[in-house]
């Protein structure tokens, strides 16, 4: 997708992490060769970058095997890294596929309160609307008013039915109800926002084993989809976070949001390299169309700060 305005977003999204790497890189590019301890130090510059240790040692092992008669530039640095962080994004930059039959497609969206889940599942229904599948949201996470009326309100946004329950009711009858009504309906996809209490990690885990033994009732094959949303400005707690909604809920995917400049977002290469897990989409601001499926060339470069 050739679309300068979103480009120039995702740098922008992406510059805390690009300008962190040039200022831990500056003052390597000035000797003449590239001896062991300036790969060592190269080295503890871009993990500094939190691009992650694995990630770090691949990029070392490239400006080792390459040969700079006239040393290394800062340029041919960050197109090199550029270059290895797209071999390590490309496997997971896949796309959400609503390819469920019978429909609906179920996805499952899971996530720390205040990580921008409410309003990453608008974004995401936003997108299938616009990609015209029909879209039911159910307000799952039903513990908290807040988050069952801000649902409402963006359900109304992007013009799309939600189905709720009473506060502190059965997540688990929410989510019942929108299978049923979904498949009377004839609706694509239904996406469920869910607690994201970490506090008490047993009952979180008790409450996901309950609506997916509703949702195995219904359809065994659901949930067909468990996004975990990670907020990019968390840094390195953000592979923590993936680790625990693993365990308590079976992720199989991630969507990586608040990417807006102020955001670490090297650790979205962590994720890729310690996790594999799919990156669906990425997110750079607040707007509906702030989120758009994961390009992993992009990605790579705007990460890397190199040269379109």
């Amino acid at each position: 997708m050739n679309d300068a305005p979103w480009l120039d977003r995702l740098r922008a999204g992406f510059r805390k992490t690009s300008d962190r790497l040039g200022d831990n890189l500056t003052g390597l590019f000035t000797k003449a060769a590239l001896d062991g301890e300036t790969l060592d130090e190269i080295e503890e510059a871009l993990i500094a970058s939190d691009l992650g240790p694995a990630t770090a040692a691949k990029v070392r092992t490239r400006l080792a095997a390459e040969r700079f008669e006239r040393g290394l530039t800062e340029e041919a640095a960050r197109e090199i890294v550029a270059q290895e962080l797209e071999k390590i994004l490309a496997p997971v930059a896949q796309p959400l596929e609503i390819d469920a039959f019978p429909r609906p497609q179920v996805i499952l969206v899971v996530g720390v309160n205040g990580s921008g889940k409410t309003t990453t599942i608008a974004k995401l229904a936003h997108l299938l609307v616009e990609q015209d599948y029909g879209v039911l949201l159910a307000a799952g996470d039903t513990f908290r008013a807040a988050a069952i009326e801000q649902l409402r309100i963006w359900a109304d946004r992007v013009g799309v039915q939600v189905i709720s329950g009473p506060e502190g009711g059965d997540s688990s009858a929410v989510v019942f109800d929108g299978v049923k009504k979904a498949t009377a309906e004839g609706i694509d996809v239904l996406i469920v926002d869910t607690a994201g209490r970490l506090q008490n990690k047993k009952g979180l885990m008790d409450e996901l084993a309950k609506i997916r033994r509703v949702l195995g009732r219904l359809n065994p094959a659901a949930p067909h989809n468990v996004v975990l949303v990670l907020d990019a400005t968390t840094g390195q707690n953000g592979l923590n976070q993936i680790e625990v909604f693993q365990e308590v809920a079976g992720v199989t995917g991630l969507v990586m949001t608040k990417l807006d400049g102020t955001a670490r977002g090297g650790v979205l290469v962590a994720a890729a390299e310690q996790y594999g897990l799919p990156i669906h989409a990425v997110g750079v601001g607040e707007g509906m169309d702030d989120l758009r499926p994961f390009d992993a060339r992009e990605a790579a470069r705007a990460i890397a700060g190199a040269k379109e």
